[in-house]
């Protein structure tokens, strides 16, 4: 079992390193605290890892990859979509303590799962559940992963303390963009994965952001209108970052 739990925590380790949960684990700490982050990603890495080590353990490598990293494409797509949008409260400050803790810990669990579904970090616990104790690769994977995206989170909290709140929203929605639409070039034109497939996901995020902003001020999203122009209850919020 500890052999196991040391080979399956080196290999994910350095699986995520670079990884797009590393870069989300960076871009959530920009906006809430490093530990409902810390602690989102933990019980989400947990959640699919079991699921993980329970395919590779009773059904080896059978899994449909590919219908899973589509809907987990289209998925990321509504999140930047719904990030460029932003909130509008009424009641700032009663909302506030409540956007910090359980919508935000709902939004960074759900948004590592649907990353990790056919990810290679999912598919290297299945290979090593395979041939090795379950048990300890689900330990290892768990904590290597854990690891690696806490010190893309430290990195995320102290930059966070140096950007405007308006300039995070606006990087954390095209991010998503780009995943999502990696994403779905990935399992629907693999031939385009790899470098190329980002080229296109930059490059259709990029052309998006330009047409947005061709927009009249009226029809954008608010996050990119002047925020003098904003009525007082659609200010953006700045949330409560540790």
């Amino acid at each position: 079992m500890i052999a196991a739990l040391l080979l399956s925590f080196a290999v994910i380790f350095v699986a995520e390193l670079g990884d797009k949960s590393q870069l989300m684990a960076m871009m959530f700490a920009l906006r809430y605290r490093w530990w409902v982050v810390l602690s989102a990603i933990l019980a989400a890495t947990t959640a699919v890892h079991i699921l993980s080590v329970a395919i590779g353990h009773y059904l080896g490598a059978a899994l449909p990859t590919h219908l899973l990293g589509l809907i987990a494409g289209v998925m990321f797509i509504v999140f930047g979509l719904w990030t460029l949008r932003g909130d509008s409260l009424t009641d700032q400050e009663a909302s506030r303590a409540q956007r910090a803790t359980a919508p935000a810990f709902f939004v960074v669990t759900s948004a590592f799962m649907l990353a990790e579904l056919g990810d290679k970090t999912m598919l290297a616990t299945i290979t090593l559940a395979a041939d090795n104790n379950w048990l300890g690769v689900w330990i290892g994977s768990t904590i290597g992963m854990v690891a690696a995206d806490a010190l893309a989170i430290l990195v995320g909290a102290v930059a966070g303390k140096h950007l405007p709140e308006r300039l995070i929203q606006v990087v954390a929605a095209a991010l998503f963009g780009v995943f999502g639409i990696f994403m779905v070039i990935d399992n629907v034109l693999p031939s385009l994965a790899g470098p190329v497939g980002v080229a296109i996901a930059v490059g259709v995020i990029a052309a998006i952001g330009l047409v947005l902003r061709s927009l009249p001020e009226r029809m954008r999203p608010s996050v990119l209108r002047p925020a003098a122009q904003l009525p007082a209850d659609q200010q953006p919020v700045q949330p409560t970052r540790g």
